[in-house]
């Protein structure tokens, strides 16, 4: 056993190669599953896909990093569904590509921000966060109410999304452009924040 393990200790390469063995069927073997499992594939009951103009807030919400400081993930401890609400389950999410569920916590939790707020309190927290949070250390966003979203490839992106499973309809994709006409890309990332969530509201 000794002398099998010294081969192993002198030869760098047949080291690696049984490393990423070793860790490569230890990934299958936990991630595999989880592609069968109900909870994880199927969505949850009220669950939507998003709208063209959620989608393209939701497209705003990850082109200005927000995802760096927000979580859109409650974790499973009293703590937690204490302050946020009920924890998150992954049949929230299935239409979501990719997920935002994330660890990094600058600003709190958004997993449940869906309604709790009303569209004015947004809007205001987007131009200037201290106006509504005074201790934030949020960046304000005002050229948001000045960009309008290009509806032009919304198209192609709910195309796009159908393919992966998501249950856009020939209308929906048609009709894409339309849906955001004259929206401003601060009208998006509300639309995208007050759905947050909203299919687990009512879960205690």
């Amino acid at each position: 056993m000794s002398s099998s393990h010294e081969v192993i200790e002198k030869n760098i390469g047949l080291m690696m190669v049984l490393i990423i063995l070793v860790v490569s069927v230890g990934g299958l073997v936990e991630i595999v599953p989880l592609f069968f499992q109900k909870s994880t594939t199927e969505p949850v009951k009220g669950l939507k896909p998003y709208t063209a103009l959620q989608l393209a807030g939701r497209d705003v919400y990850q082109r200005e990093g927000c995802y760096n400081c927000h979580s859109q993930m409650i974790r499973p401890f009293r703590a937690e569904t204490e302050r946020y609400g009920h924890y998150s389950v992954a049949g929230e999410f299935v239409y979501d590509h990719p997920f935002q569920w994330g660890s990094k916590r600058t600003g709190p939790d958004l997993a449940r921000v869906g309604g709790r707020y009303s569209d004015d309190w947004h809007r205001v927290h987007l131009q200037n966060p201290r106006d509504v949070v005074p201790e934030s250390n949020m960046p304000a966003y005002p050229w948001l109410a000045q960009n309008k979203v290009r509806g032009d490839t919304l198209g192609a992106h709910l195309n796009g999304l159908r393919i992966v499973g998501v249950p856009y309809t020939d209308a929906d994709i048609a009709g894409a452009k339309q849906a955001v006409e004259g929206k401003t890309e601060e009208d998006a990332m509300v639309a995208y924040l007050q759905v947050l969530g909203t299919a687990l509201k009512g879960a205690k």
